[in-house]
């Protein structure tokens, strides 16, 4: 009897946890905590973890129901634990719940036996400050990170001393106790810190949702990327509808990483490199794709090569390089997977956009404005006769920058703001696609026109400006001197309205790379901003005029184009109509 019960308490000690909802408690610097969670069937043994904490005067049976993690969970093969906060609230400026983390990780350790490489922190409100706390805290015992409206109230540093951190950050655009403007500047953070891409892979109506625009920064050191899932109109709470819960959207987020995770750098190409062309193909050029990788323990197995999804090349030895001849238009991730002997992975990835411009369809380069006030965007570049700005670079408050116009009225919201800071020629301009920019232009042989608008930032005298298409070499093959219409006054909370959308009209005889570029006039603090770029190929210069909308007149200044496409002079007749020489020609 008693040999038998001796063997009945060694089985119960030896068979696993039980599954499904779980409750249980551990005793840390004293004070006892507690937590629920959910235990999938069949979880085996080293298997991940996910740790999701509550908010601020909630409970770990809130968090666990809002969450609703047990359909992904089950499919994904993962534990999840909702530890409880004491007093309903997260310790986030010292190691109180630091200690907490640390001592569940080695219950779940014991316990179910999981895998310390892949454990992953989430948290909700003040959970989600608690997991940038985290960040700086226990970064070598969490593989990813998952704040949910949450991020630090006083600003998010991260430690020069920490590794390159994983983060996937969900936030409503009308939460009321987060704020949502406070958001970029944690992102601004991680990316500096990852040293990712400045320039985001936007998808919006991200998995064919009305409200989800997902933010992706990638082309991190080991390969880790920032994301932001916006979620339109929501307020405090965690989204799981349309089909996207926020809880699935993390776990594909964070199973990707280890912290066995071999390292892997991608030293070429660039990443965010974006090639335009009008016309025809792009001027892409031949790509090297060149990656060192090393496994944190044991050896690596494999180095592959990816387009997408496409395998490009494997390699079992270095040197890992691999020559691009034939990149085509469209969006390419260009991937470097190394894969050790236990197949942990590690990955670094770089985007190319190669985009050939279809006829009679606006390319805005104004649109690398949104979004960047007090920054030089991507593709774009500055300078004021003493400064040379060279995007992307962020976080000027004065002399050329984009600018966000908040007045009661305004021509347009965003706006890139140039300045001849000595007076002397050519000293002040701002320029599309200079070769010291990630972006290249390819203008073939046709008939183009840009559609801009000017303004006077803070010249009542409204000096001109010149808009030069030049080779990328410098060489001037065309300009237009534009005379602003109006000045706005020095500050982008003025109201303003009035400006004129100017239609400038030119001929590219030779196939190359071209640059725009915006000259202030020859005087000390001439200024202009620009409010909007579009640029289009057309079929001939001819007939641009009838583009002018209806409160909009065509005067003897207006410029005329004959068939050949030439500027000349004429009687204007009528909008659309003029004679030359005694002939009268309709303009099509």
């Amino acid at each position: 009897m008693r040999r038998s019960l001796l063997l009945l308490l060694l089985a119960m000690l030896t068979m696993p946890a039980l599954a499904g909802d779980i409750s249980g408690s551990i005793t840390v610097n004293g004070a006892k905590r507690s937590y629920l969670g959910y235990v999938p069937t069949n979880l085996g043994e080293n298997q991940p973890l996910l740790i999701s904490c509550h908010g601020m005067n909630q409970d770990a049976a809130y968090q666990k129901g809002m969450l609703d993690i047990k359909s992904v969970a089950d499919a994904g093969k993962f534990l999840t634990i909702f530890p409880e906060g004491e007093g309903k609230s997260w310790d986030i400026g010292g190691d109180k719940d630091i200690n907490f983390m640390k001592k569940l990780i080695d219950e779940m350790v014991t316990k179910y036996k999981i895998d310390r490489n892949r454990v992953y922190l989430s948290g909700f409100s003040m959970g989600g400050m608690f997991t940038y706390h985290a960040m700086n805290r226990m970064p070598d015992l969490i593989a990813a990170f998952a704040p949910i409206s949450g991020y630090s109230m006083g600003g998010t540093n991260i430690n020069s001393n920490v590794r390159p951190l994983p983060v996937i950050h969900t936030h409503g655009t009308s939460d009321d106790v987060v704020a949502f403007r406070g958001v970029q500047g944690a992102m601004n953070a991680l990316i500096a810190h990852n040293g990712c891409s400045k320039t985001a892979k936007v998808e919006k109506k991200y998995r064919n949702t009305p409200h989800i625009t997902r933010h992706t920064w990638s082309g991190g050191k080991d390969g880790v990327e920032v994301v932001l899932m916006e979620m339109a109109d929501k307020g405090h709470w965690i989204s799981n509808d349309y089909g996207v819960k926020t809880g699935e959207e993390i776990w594909n987020f964070c199973k990707r990483y280890s912290l066995k995770s071999p390292k892997v750098m991608l030293s070429s190409p660039q990443d965010g490199l974006t090639f335009i062309s009008f016309g025809g193909a792009a001027d892409v050029g031949t790509q090297v794709m060149e990656a060192t990788a090393q496994a944190v323990e044991g050896n690596l197995s494999k180095v592959e090569f990816f387009d997408g999804s496409k395998r490009l090349a494997s390699f079992t030895e270095p040197p890992y390089t691999l020559t691009l001849d034939n990149l085509g238009n469209g969006t390419h991730v260009l991937k470097v997977v190394a894969t050790d002997e236990e197949g942990h992975t590690g990955e670094r990835a770089v985007t190319i956009n190669v985009i050939e411009q279809k006829d009679k369809t606006d390319y805005g380069m104004h649109k690398l404005f949104v979004n960047n006030a007090g920054a030089i965007p991507e593709g774009w570049m500055s300078y004021t006769g003493s400064t040379r700005r060279i995007g992307y670079k962020s976080g000027y408050t004065s002399g050329s920058r984009v600018l966000q116009f908040t007045g009661s009225k305004h021509d347009f919201v965003w706006g890139l703001y140039g300045l001849n800071g000595t007076g002397k020629t050519k000293a002040g301009y701002v320029r599309f696609a200079d070769k010291s920019t990630t972006y290249s232009m390819k203008l073939y042989p046709g008939s183009y026109q840009l559609q801009t608008r000017v303004v006077s930032y803070n010249q009542a005298s409204l000096p001109p400006v010149t808009v030069a298409v030049e080779t990328i070499d410098g060489q001037e093959v065309f300009s237009q001197t534009l005379q602003p219409k109006l000045n706005i006054g020095g500050k982008t909370t003025t109201a303003f309205s009035g400006s004129k959308t100017e239609k400038v009209l030119f001929d590219i005889n030779e196939p190359g790379l071209y640059m725009i570029t915006y000259y202030a006039a020859d005087s000390r603090s001439a200024d202009f901003v620009v409010g909007a770029a579009n640029l289009r190929r057309v079929s001939s210069t001819t007939g641009i005029s009838t583009t002018l909308n209806d409160k909009e007149e065509m005067t003897a200044d207006d410029a005329i184009y004959d068939l050949n496409g030439r500027r000349v002079q004429g009687t204007v007749v009528r909008p659309g109509v003029y004679i030359k020489g005694g002939k009268k020609v309709v303009m099509r």
